[in-house]
């Protein structure tokens, strides 16, 4: 299943962006002066979303609103940061118990990645935190680092895990055949969220290719 991760400065361009897609991460956090009518209305359009609001121009408070705001109105997956503060977590993981909203737990690191006992580290955080689907996403270095990453689906638990930076482009692709319930890409070409992201036509292109071998 592709997600189509949206990362836009307003709610009317949100909007726009969600024209004939199906599923979508919307990066809360990258919407300018966000209020929580405009957390009603993106989530009102006809879609399955996952909502994510990452640490940067909202503080904890407002992330933590954002989020249970979200979980109100109605998605169906919130994705909450597992180095966030503890009460943070354990509460955006109560609302979304009753809402019957799934969770995904994520860990990123932007620089590295971390060694294979750091990793295992960080999954049993994550799920010991309440995590549906712990989602680990860390920048490559090397081909090794792609390698660890990679091992991750050994485990039994639902995992989503690649790795960020064109070295690890390829593991984005693997991610879906190795078990990752899902795979995020960009709506087009220029609006990816992160290094190594591919777009939405590229990804099902190269997945139908794969397909038919």
């Amino acid at each position: 299943m592709i997600c189509v991760s949206i990362a836009e400065p307003t709610t009317d361009l949100v909007i726009k962006s969600l024209k004939n897609e199906e599923f979508a991460e919307i990066r809360l956090d990258a919407i300018e002066n966000l209020q929580f009518g405009d957390i009603r209305r993106i989530f009102s359009v006809r879609c399955k979303f996952i909502a994510t609001c990452r640490f940067g121009f909202y503080n904890d408070e407002q992330r933590k609103a954002f989020l249970l705001e979200a979980i109100r109105s109605g998605v169906a997956f919130v994705d909450v940061e597992v180095d966030s503060p503890e009460d943070f977590v354990s509460e955006v993981v109560r609302a979304a118990r009753e809402k019957g909203t799934r969770v995904i737990i994520s860990y990123h690191h932007f620089e590295k990645t971390p060694s294979s006992a750091e990793l295992d580290q960080i999954v049993n955080w994550c799920f010991s935190s309440g995590a549906d689907i712990a989602k680990i996403v860390c920048h490559a270095q090397d081909k090794s680092d792609c390698a660890r990453i990679l091992s991750l689906y050994e485990k039994t638990k639902p995992i989503i895990a690649f790795s960020m930076g064109s070295l690890g482009a390829f593991t984005r692709i693997a991610a879906p055949f190795l078990g990752a319930p899902f795979v995020y890409v960009a709506k087009a070409a220029g609006k990816e969220t992160a290094e190594g992201q591919f777009d939405k036509k590229q990804m099902l292109a190269i997945m139908e290719k794969i397909a038919g071998v």
